[in-house]
């Protein structure tokens, strides 16, 4: 038999033939979903729907033709947009809604490049915004082109602000640690939450998805939400060992007080509170550097740090492995300095000390 639909949840065909699903509590407003029941990320959209983070999608009978809200509608139909990832898709999502609230009522023509910077340069003061602003609006208007929507693509040649230098999350130490550890022992949520995030350095996204069904033999498979990535690494003895002690849920190892799995943005939340009283100015992401650092320093090639982490690219990969390079060969070379060194003097230019002394010497006699 077919699943219930969660509540609130309603199908529509649309006179194109075409489903279209939304939530609709009461006789509130519906609050169009991108995804249906069943497909990757109708959780997230469905619980962000009942908390009024995902506001209403008009459709596209209510947008005027050539518009900028109506491409916008044009475009969430598209496979171009469903086959982003779920995180991409709020990430921009939230971009559109501004997009719409200022300028949803303005004629395509009037969107040139100078729009596209102004709006990029008043977001200028957040650089993350602004480069997911250009991304968002990059993504809709090369579909545009693509399907003739637009002659010319507004977005081509405007550049992403330089971001400023910058450590970014700051890295878990030794310290850091053993302060977590004393306030959270085994046996309590918090240190479920911690000892998952450090010993598999999954983002927050995929450790509130992990769950017993991803560990089999002694072996953790799971597809990361943010890439699509596989990501296949052994289960280290301490997690199991955490995992054991509990307290776990029954398809999430990570549980809120009510023993229900989290959502990603309010565990970051909650995390960050959890550090804090333990005296640790850190978060969820510090951990996963601190992960991939300590596979960098035990030798781990730049394909296996891309593997473990789900990672794309090998970019941020060699970041690793390069700086643990550079710290191992600073290190032995140093060493070799000071081998070389103990118990001698610096010679001086002219030759070794002992002949220059000598030479010193007779030259004072003569």
């Amino acid at each position: 038999m077919p699943r219930p639909r969660p509540p609130h949840v309603h199908r529509q065909i649309t006179r194109h033939g075409r489903t279209v699903w939304y939530v609709r509590v009461g006789h509130g407003p519906r609050i169009r979903l991108p995804v249906g029941p069943g497909e990757e990320g109708f959780g997230e959209a469905y619980r962000d729907a009942l908390d009024g983070k995902l506001t209403s999608a008009p459709s596209r009978q209510s947008a005027v033709a050539g518009t900028v809200r109506w491409l916008i509608d044009q475009y969430r139909l598209t496979p171009s947009w469903t086959g982003l990832a779920p995180a991409t898709r709020k990430q921009r999502e939230a971009i559109f809604r501004q997009v719409i609230e200022a300028a949803g009522h303005e004629p395509l023509t009037r969107v040139t490049q100078r729009t596209i910077v102004h709006g990029r340069d008043r977001r200028a003061s957040t650089p993350v915004q602004c480069r997911h602003y250009l991304d968002a609006m990059r993504g809709l208007f090369r579909w545009a082109v693509d399907e003739r929507r637009v002659k010319l693509d507004p977005t081509e040649g405007v550049k992403a602000p330089t971001p400023k230098k910058s450590i970014g999350f700051p890295v878990w130490t030794a310290d850091d640690v053993e302060k977590f550890e004393a306030k959270y022992p085994l046996g309590t949520r918090e240190r479920v939450a911690f000892d998952v995030l450090r010993y598999t350095g999954f983002r927050r996204s995929d450790a509130v998805l992990f769950g017993r069904q991803h560990v089999r033999n002694g072996i953790i498979r799971l597809r990361t939400q943010k890439t699509g990535e596989p990501v296949t690494i052994s289960m280290p003895p301490a997690l199991a060992a955490t995992i054991e002690a509990g307290p776990v849920g029954d398809l999430t190892f990570i549980t809120n007080v009510n023993g229900s799995a989290f959502v990603v943005e309010s565990f970051g939340n909650w995390f960050r509170d959890v550090c804090r009283a333990a005296k640790v100015e850190k978060s969820a992401h510090g951990l996963r550097k601190w992960y991939a650092s300590r596979l960098a320093e035990e030798g781990a090639t730049s394909k296996e740090l891309q593997a473990a982490c789900g990672w794309t690219s090998s970019r941020m990969a060699e970041l690793y492995t390069r700086s643990a390079d550079r710290e191992r060969l600073g290190l032995s070379g140093s060493r070799r300095m000071t081998e070389n060194v103990d118990g001698t003097s610096i010679p001086s230019p002219g030759g070794d000390g002992e002949g220059s002394s000598e030479n010193n010497n007779e030259k004072s006699e003569t």
